[in-house]
């Protein structure tokens, strides 16, 4: 008798070989809207089951290949798996390169064929998020402190890699005076601590910042951090 791991084994080849006198593709198990979703440079391969009801026996295939290459590669982590999503940050690590990404789904001895994703360019479409802002009163002011997100990549001494490393980024700093509903754009430039004066005291004001990316013509927009004056 064929132990059960190489049982396995023959079992996973043959549904995603399709060598000859198998069964044809199941069309209704192939997954649908397989995207790349990207956020600080996090990539993420994400996908629908296939019209057929997906039930607790499909698995599914994830392989990934640079735009011009021939060879498409595995994503061991992603091989038979169950969820409907798989991590390829590090696969698509050279954030200029242009990526594809397939999956492919397997359910009670049927097989479909590969969905393709749209060309991805990490570069281009990852989505940045807002800056993080810590405030101090000082002396009747505002010192706002803005962060940029950190990427998942580190430098050789562990250092973080800020996404100011990849991009010419622009800070925007916005304050709300509550008692007017106004608001009031009172910084924009390349500095990452802003002091805001001329304050009345005893007043609410709220402060929003946003990262803006001239060369994609691309923002993002904080939540409001609202402060009493003394």
């Amino acid at each position: 008798m064929m132990p059960k791991h190489c049982s396995l084994g023959f079992l996973i080849s043959f549904l995603l070989t399709g060598v000859a006198g198998t069964q044809p593709a199941h069309e209704s198990l192939k997954p649908q809207r397989v995207r790349f979703q990207s956020r600080n440079f996090h990539n993420i391969l994400q996908w629908q089951p296939g019209r057929a009801l997906a039930g607790n026996s499909t698995v599914y295939f994830v392989q990934y290949k640079v735009y011009g290459q021939r060879q498409w590669k595995n994503k061991e982590d992603c091989w038979g798996i169950q969820e409907l999503f798989c991590d390829l940050t590090n696969e698509t690590s050279d954030i200029q390169e242009p990526y594809y990404g397939r999956v492919k789904a397997a359910s009670a001895g049927s097989y479909s064929d590969w969905s393709l994703t749209p060309r991805f360019t990490p570069w281009w479409e990852t989505k940045i998020d807002p800056p993080v802002m810590n405030i101090t009163q000082v002396n009747g002011s505002l010192l706002v402190i803005l962060h940029a997100p950190n990427l998942p990549y580190r430098y050789q001494k562990e250092k973080n890699v800020s996404i100011e490393d990849y991009y010419e980024l622009v800070y925007r700093v916005f304050i709300i005076n509550n008692s007017l509903e106004k608001e009031k754009k009172v910084y924009e430039g390349t500095h990452r601590v802003v002091e805001i004066e001329a304050l009345t005291p005893h007043s609410s004001y709220c402060v929003v910042a946003e990262i803006y990316q001239p060369m994609l013509d691309r923002s993002q927009r904080s939540e409001e951090r609202c402060v009493e004056t003394p």
